[in-house]
């Protein structure tokens, strides 16, 4: 039987395991219920691939999220599910094992019903792509749920699902997160156990983690994915349960990366938020905006997914005895490949030093903030279509400057970030808002989002779908 869709809708992943221990729900009746739901909503088109029953890896019954349905981004290996990546060109392989990463959602009792459709290997910030064509955002008709991890954030925002999984190596949990109104945390790099998949370029950037509707519940994964032993990067912080007490210097940057300034609403709201920690007590002020070169450091981004392409390319010759072309490839990612082979060595060798000297410049800001405070993007939406693998790669590059001119840096720099839907537009669609700490401080920046969560709840602002 399934369960009634408001009660179910209503219900965070911590109350539905809770549920179930308590014998009040099934794991059994949840999973029908997610696959109920996302029967009636076959506009989201935001499933990339389905796992049969007696093919689903197993959850532990011990895991403190035991029962809750859950699903996995096509770039995330899991049995049973295939490993599509979003390219034609990976489509139905087979995935290996588990990585360190993914037993560890096995461990906490995480059900993977299915996987959720993403940019062609987690390259552009809307989900578009000549495998599964477009992921529709559930607050509106052509407006874009972003990307790369666009499935995930469409199911969580439309209720199908309480958290998924996502990634991100510049924004990929983030920017989605804004334009569907949920939580994207982006824990600081290192933090959490290896998916396994870093093979140098964009991929060393990647950090994983869910896309959730309360910010208990992403603290709860973080507590069950994070590293505790010999090989831990930071020392565990373990459940970050509610606000602190500790007051803290909130810097407010409103000026992107490249040196613009977001949408009059994105900057209304983002005002609106610092009112709301001024109110809670914080120290806000006006942050100058780090010195970083804006267009190097895109160059870099850019350069780095070329050089990781060009391997993928490379490995896929030698299995198809010749290069990949327009049936295996999108028009974006050709390009890039292209584009890579034609860069001097110069600029290649110099990637790194990019990477670097930005995010040298963007954690000096931390000696004067504990949390610097921004929008999440600089529109409030993105239609479909205008990130779209089909346009020119120098277009793409310049409106993804242009839209994700926050995020990209916290990979390099290695911080913890975190969007919140604490804005609206005018239409009541979510705006996200933006919070970052240093390296090592998640503890912290969690804590400040229980507080902002518990001072402007968004529990009951959700698409007309869900009402």
């Amino acid at each position: 039987m399934t369960i009634p869709e408001h009660e179910y809708r209503s219900w965070d992943a911590v109350r539905m395991a809770q549920l179930v221990r308590e014998r009040e729900v099934s794991a059994a009746e949840l999973a029908q219920t997610a696959d109920a739901l996302l029967a009636a909503h076959p506009e989201l088109n935001a499933v990339a691939g389905r796992a049969e029953p007696d093919e689903r890896v197993p959850p532990d019954p011990a895991g403190v999220l035991f029962g809750v349905p859950f699903a996995v981004k096509e770039v995330l290996a899991w049995p049973g599910l295939a490993w599509s990546m979003g390219s034609r060109l990976t489509a139905g392989q087979p995935a290996p094992g588990l990585s360190p990463y993914a037993g560890a959602l096995v461990r906490a009792g995480l059900r993977a019903l299915w996987s959720t459709t993403s940019s062609e290997f987690g390259l552009l910030g809307s989900t578009e792509t000549a495998l599964h064509g477009i992921t529709a955002n559930p607050w509106g008709a052509g407006l874009s749920p972003g990307g790369s991890s666009g499935g995930s954030a469409a199911l969580v925002a439309a209720g199908v699902l309480p958290i998924a999984h996502g990634n991100d190596a510049g924004g990929s949990l983030r920017v989605p997160a804004s334009l569907t109104g949920i939580v994207g945390f982006l824990p600081s790099a290192g933090r959490c156990a290896p998916t396994g998949q870093d093979v140098g370029g964009l991929t060393s950037l990647v950090v994983d983690h869910v896309l959730s509707r309360s910010v208990r519940d992403s603290a709860q994964v973080l507590a069950v994915t994070e590293r505790t032993g010999a090989d831990a990067v930071h020392p565990p912080i373990g459940l970050v349960s509610g606000p602190a007490s500790r007051r803290l210097r909130i810097g407010v940057v409103s000026t992107t990366l490249t040196g613009g300034q977001p949408d009059s609403v994105v900057g209304r709201e983002l005002q609106r938020a610092a009112a709301l920690c001024a109110e809670l007590e914080h120290q806000v002020d006006v942050a100058a905006p780090p010195a970083i070169d804006g267009a190097a450091l895109s160059r870099a981004f850019f350069t780095s997914a070329a050089l990781t392409m060009t391997q993928v390319a490379r490995f896929a010759a030698g299995l198809l005895g010749r290069p990949p072309g327009p049936d295996e490839f999108e028009p974006f990612t050709r390009e890039l490949i292209d584009w890579a082979g034609g860069l001097d060595p110069e600029v290649l060798a110099g990637v790194q030093d990019d990477l670097t000297a930005a995010a040298r410049s963007y954690l000096a800001l931390f000696e004067r903030h504990d949390v610097v405070l921004s929008p999440t993007l600089a529109s409030a939406s993105v239609p479909t279509g205008h990130l779209a693998p089909t346009l020119g790669r120098e277009e793409l590059i310049r409106r993804t400057e242009r839209i994700v001119g926050y995020t990209p840096i916290h990979n390099p720099a290695g911080c913890p970030a975190i969007s919140l839907p604490l804005g609206s537009d005018d239409a009541g669609s979510p705006i996200g808002i933006h919070c970052a700490a240093a390296p090592g401080q998640d503890a912290l920046l969690l804590s400040l989002a229980h507080e902002l969560e518990q001072a402007a709840p968004w529990a009951q602002r959700r698409p007309g779908m869900m009402t």
